[in-house]
């Protein structure tokens, strides 16, 4: 009996491709600590299989008197037999399970040393189980991926990567980002049932993946002639991204719309009709965001650099699609620039014009975003300054100081306002 069960370790261990003195170390270790609490050996016991027959001898361990160290702790003892009639049986069950953990260990370090250096890249699952708490994809044969999802108001601790009203069908295809590898070898606390859960951890609402996704739509974006600056998401409902071009006669924000919208539509329809905002980055801090609020039309935009903070002014009739539902639009905008933005109509804006006009150095011309077809208002103050407002269509002047035009009164603006 102990032979046969030799014979099949050393079979299963070449099938497997494991370590034979390995496994048997390792059964060795996992005997004793079972035979210490079957025996009831207080002190512990040493477990030693011969390597030719298989038979399985247990010694109890005795500590001898005088190895008492300065810890109270034995540090010598001696072995008496105590081999029980069925070793055999109960080797055999410790067998399979020892194998089983060495597999599932070598499979997840197999898998760590393969995908740890991925972290970032795009992958293509199959959507192989969903349940309340975290869906599992097969990226392929004997790897798979775990989405979680949890309720993070029950488990804090816990991830939710899946977008808002997304949900999954068996067998469907998604594409995801990964976003983390568990190490099987880590010595800090394990996740709730890491054992059970596969060791890639992957996330479909990440601001890279759009980034990724257009990589693989975009042959401009994949070969580095167009370049995604910057990513401002919140899943499952709206996007915007700010591509520059590094070719002067290629348009960036064209290149990944593609024909007709061929490009960004592949990219929403991954999305699941998420919608996303294609804008033309600029390292002029004014255009950048005036064009993060698109649609919406921006008058003019005064920044100020040192404290990131970004005053936009748009036409009354733009204010609330520059704002967005619930604010979404200019939330959006401040991500993907990282400046804070105060919006306001230009009805509201003559108090903070007329302190921009007093100002003791004239204002830079970059910070005035003017649109295709539309001029400045030609209005200069005694000072010399002239008015950053856009003029009104049809006249030369805008809305503040065409009645100055027009009545050929005093100069000072602040008599008008």
């Amino acid at each position: 009996m102990a032979s046969e069960m030799m014979e099949a370790l050393i079979a299963l261990c070449q099938e497997k491709h494991i370590d034979e003195l390995y496994l048997l170390d390792r059964l060795e270790q996992s005997l004793a600590k079972s035979y210490a609490d079957v025996l009831h050996l207080p002190f512990g016991a040493k477990v030693t299989i011969d390597r030719t027959t298989g038979k399985v001898y247990v010694y109890e361990l005795i500590p001898r008197d005088d190895s008492m160290n300065e810890e109270g702790e034995y540090t010598e003892f001696d072995e008496k037999d105590v081999t029980p009639p069925d070793t055999s049986r109960i080797a055999a069950q410790h067998a399979k399970a020892e194998i089983r953990a060495i597999v599932r260990d070598a499979a997840r370090q197999q898998i760590y040393e393969e995908f740890s250096d991925r972290v970032g890249d795009i992958i293509t699952g199959t959507v192989l189980q969903t349940t309340p708490d975290f869906t599992i994809l097969k990226i392929r044969e004997g790897v798979e991926a775990e989405l979680p999802h949890f309720d993070q108001r029950r488990f804090p601790e816990e991830r939710n990567e899946r977008p808002q009203g997304e949900r999954y069908m068996h067998n469907q295809r998604l594409k995801a980002i990964i976003i983390d590898v568990r190490d099987p070898n880590t010595l800090q606390p394990t996740v709730r049932g890491e054992h059970q859960r596969p060791p890639i951890v992957v996330s479909r609402t990440h601001p890279d993946l759009i980034r990724r996704l257009f990589e693989l739509e975009v042959p401009e974006v994949y070969d580095g002639v167009v370049e995604v600056r910057s990513v401002a998401r919140e899943p499952g409902v709206r996007s915007k991204v700010a591509v520059s071009s590094n070719d002067p006669h290629l348009d960036p924000v064209g290149a990944c719309v593609g024909p007709k919208g061929s490009r960004v539509r592949t990219v929403v329809s991954e999305l699941r009709g998420e919608r996303v905002d294609v804008v033309l980055w600029s390292d002029d801090a004014a255009r950048c965001v005036a064009a993060a609020l698109s649609p919406a039309k921006v008058s003019r935009v005064i920044v100020d650099p040192d404290d990131n903070y970004a005053t936009v002014i748009v036409p009354d009739d733009q204010l609330s699609l520059a704002i967005g539902k619930e604010g979404q639009n200019a939330r959006l905008a401040a991500r993907l620039t990282g400046y804070h933005i105060d919006i306001k109509n230009e009805s509201l804006a003559a108090g903070v014009l007329r302190d921009v006009t007093h100002t003791t150095s004239a204002p830079k011309e970059d910070d005035v975003v003017e649109e295709e077809g539309s001029h400045r208002c030609e209005y200069v103050s005694p000072d010399g300054v002239r008015c950053r407002n856009m003029a009104r269509p049809g006249s030369r002047y805008c809305g503040v100081h065409e009645r100055v035009a027009a009545a050929e009164v005093s100069d000072d603006p602040d008599s008008l306002i």
